[in-house]
């Protein structure tokens, strides 16, 4: 036979090249490829599977490939953030790329028991042959070839002066007491060696020292969520956080390491809305209302129905609110909204129905009577601009008189952008929101006996 030879194409299996897999590429084979996999490793390539770290992390806990000076490691609560970090130093500190290294969490206390001693710190993710000593005395970490870590608190920036070092890990960089103070005296400190970079990890927050991190050109940022690293985490974990913040800020901050912000301007801030989710009445309501912003026409693109319900107690400046529910939806037929109203109504034992009436008149109050012949509605008129209208209601938020029953993110984050700069859109869960806290509280609506119809 003459010719050049045919060049079988292999292509990679767990088989035949075990190490160039990953540990999310192996729980995605059936039961009997998974066998194979385990199969095909000796005891001693066993051995060494357990500290690969390529094999175990993801694709967004490893080193990014582009040149950057600040890696920022964005994510949710127990999704491998500090694991990211501490292999990244571990990797350094033993191939000597680092000999001086510099290691900053939010107390020296979370220094110690996360960064270095947690089950994803630094003593805990070395081999036995690599693991660092720990000297307590002189707060350090030293590995076996001489190379050393220094440990600080981000509650004393000014310990950071004096030392220089060429590579540096920040855990929890958002809660951080003093971030601007910290980095002005560590950036100085990033001295030694050809390219000294920095590692952050971090549960995001809206500070401003995080956004301008992720402005720099310079940083290059991963995510990722805790679900992504459900496999490492005790049973049901996951899921619980999930259920309970479904929907919330929380859960899109403490879960899938979202950066949630505030924009300048807006009359609320996710601090006041979290403070209002974590406060309860605590005593029977006496008044509910279901409070309705018509839109003023139909169809998929038209405006959301905005339907608020929320109950008060309690007399003068001791009066408190609950916001109940949020039954806002889009592209309702006017039959439509208005049988959602009633049925709110009758579910919630509610007192009123107020609807804004700037929008349809006299239409609003036929539509829902049909739906609801027997309830007292009240029609409101906007004689004054929606900011004008809302202040007065943010205010009691700023006062602690309004609770949240539970996590409604769609008003949540509507509140938290209206009255920003560049907010569009109509603010159409907040105006029911609005008509329904002035009804309940600064207008001290009637009797919750007086049912007029």
């Amino acid at each position: 036979m003459t010719g050049k030879p045919i060049r079988k194409t292999i292509r990679p299996s767990p088989e035949r090249e075990p190490f160039r897999w990953t540990f999310n590429q192996v729980t995605s084979l059936s039961d009997d490829k998974r066998q194979q996999f385990v199969a095909c490793f000796s005891n001693r390539q066993i051995n060494r599977l357990q500290t690969l770290w390529p094999f175990w992390a993801r694709s967004s806990q490893l080193s990014p490939p582009q040149e950057w000076r600040t890696w920022l490691i964005l994510g949710g609560r127990g999704s491998g953030k500090t694991r990211s970090a501490a292999e990244w130093v571990r990797e350094r500190m033993e191939n000597a790329v680092c000999s001086r290294m510099a290691l900053i969490g939010p107390t020296f206390a979370d220094v110690r028991d996360v960064m270095v001693e947690g089950q994803s710190g630094l003593k805990a993710i070395a081999s036995r042959h690599e693991r660092p000593r720990f000297e307590v005395s002189r707060r350090r970490l030293v590995w076996p070839n001489g190379g050393y870590a220094l440990l600080f608190s981000a509650e004393d920036p000014d310990s950071l002066r004096g030392p220089q070092f060429d590579g540096a890990w920040g855990d929890e960089m958002a809660a951080w007491s003093k971030p601007d103070a910290v980095f002005a005296t560590l950036r100085p400190a990033l001295r030694l060696g050809q390219e000294p970079q920095l590692v952050l990890s971090t549960t995001p927050r809206p500070i401003p020292a995080l956004k301008q991190l992720l402005a720099d050109p310079t940083c290059a940022v991963t995510r990722s969520a805790t679900q992504d690293n459900r496999h490492f985490l005790a049973r049901g974990f996951a899921e619980d956080l999930a259920a309970r913040w479904q929907g919330s800020v929380w859960a899109r901050q403490e879960l899938e390491g979202e950066l949630v912000e505030d924009p300048e301007g807006a009359l609320w801030t996710r601090a006041q809305l979290a403070a209002a989710q974590a406060r309860q009445l605590g005593a029977a309501y006496d008044r509910v209302v279901v409070a309705i912003d018509p839109p003023a026409s139909v169809g998929a693109n038209a405006d959301y129905c905005g339907i608020i319900v929320a109950a008060a107690v309690g007399e003068g400046h001791q009066r408190r609110a609950i916001v109940l529910a949020d039954l806002s939806k889009q592209g309702l037929q006017p039959s439509e909204w208005a049988a959602l109203v009633a049925e709110a109504y009758q579910h919630f034992k509610a007192n009123v129905i107020i609807a804004e009436a700037n929008q349809g008149g006299e239409m609003v109050r036929t539509v829902l009577r049909l739906a609801v012949p027997l309830a007292p509605i009240r029609l409101v008129h906007a004689s004054h601009g929606k900011r004008a209208r809302a202040e007065p209601v943010a205010l009691l938020y700023a006062q602690d008189r309004v609770c949240h029953a539970a996590h409604f993110r769609e008003l949540e984050d509507q509140m938290c952008s209206f009255g920003a700069p560049g907010f569009t859109g109509s603010p159409d869960r907040v105006d029911a929101l609005v008509w329904a806290l002035t009804d309940l509280i600064l207008d001290q609506g009637p009797s919750p006996s007086a049912r007029s119809l």
